[in-house]
C-alpha cells in the first residue's frame, strides 16, 4: 500500500477537487486491510466521509497535512498499534509531495531522533573502518555530492584509483 498506492488501478470515481491519481490512491487505501483489521478495511468509508465533510478538502490542501489531525479518523488512528504507519499511508495517498516529510516524522516517532539527525563523519574515520570487502556507502540527501571530498582524500593518501560508484537517484 505504501509503495504502490493506487498506481495499478484503472479509472475510478471522480471527485472534482481531487486529482485522479489521488482518487486512485484513496481507492487502494479504502480497500487495504492493515494488520488487525478484522471485519473491514481501516479506511473503507473514506469516500463517504470525503463527500460529506468539507474539512477534508482543507486537510488535503493545507501546507503541512502530515502534522495535523486527520478529519473523521484521528481517534481511530491513534487507537491503532500501527498508528504511525496508517497515518503515513494516508499522507502518501492524498499528498505524494509530503510523503518524504511524513516518512521523516514516522522514523522519528517510531525509531527515534538519532535516525533522522545527519551525521558528519570524517572521511579519515570512515576509511579506517573500511576494508576491501567492506566499502563505504554514503546515503545522501538530494543535492549532496561527496565526490570532491573523496577525490581530495585519495590524493592526500596517494591513492588516486579509489573506486566510486554512483547509484543515481531513486
Amino acid at each position: 500500500m505504501f509503495l504502490k498506492a493506487g498506481a495499478a488501478l484503472g479509472d475510478q470515481q471522480k471527485i472534482a477537487w481531487l486529482e485522479n491519481s489521488t482518487v486512485k490512491n484513496l481507492k487502494a487505501l479504502s480497500t487495504h486491510r492493515f494488520e488487525g483489521d478484522t471485519s473491514k478495511a481501516f479506511f473503507s468509508d473514506i469516500f463517504e466521509k470525503l463527500s460529506r465533510n468539507d474539512s477534508w478538502r482543507a486537510f488535503v490542501e493545507m501546507q503541512e497535512p502530515e502534522t495535523q489531525p486527520v478529519p473523521d479518523f484521528q481517534e481511530r488512528i491513534q487507537g491503532s498499534p500501527i498508528s504511525h504507519f496508517i497515518h503515513i499511508c494516508l499522507i502518501r495517498a492524498i499528498r505524494e509531495d509530503r510523503t518524504v516529510l511524513a516518512s521523516r516524522n514516522f522514523i522519528e516517532a517510531v525509531l527515534g531522533t538519532q535516525y533522522i539527525v545527519p551525521t558528519n563523519d570524517k572521511i579519515d574515520d570512515l576509511y579506517d573502518e573500511s576494508l576491501p570487502n567492506r566499502p563505504v556507502l554514503y546515503l545522501l540527501q538530494a543535492g549532496a555530492d561527496p565526490t570532491q571530498t573523496v577525490d581530495d582524500f585519495a590524493l592526500r593518501r596517494k591513492k588516486p584509483s579509489m573506486n566510486k560508484v554512483s547509484m543515481g537517484e531513486a
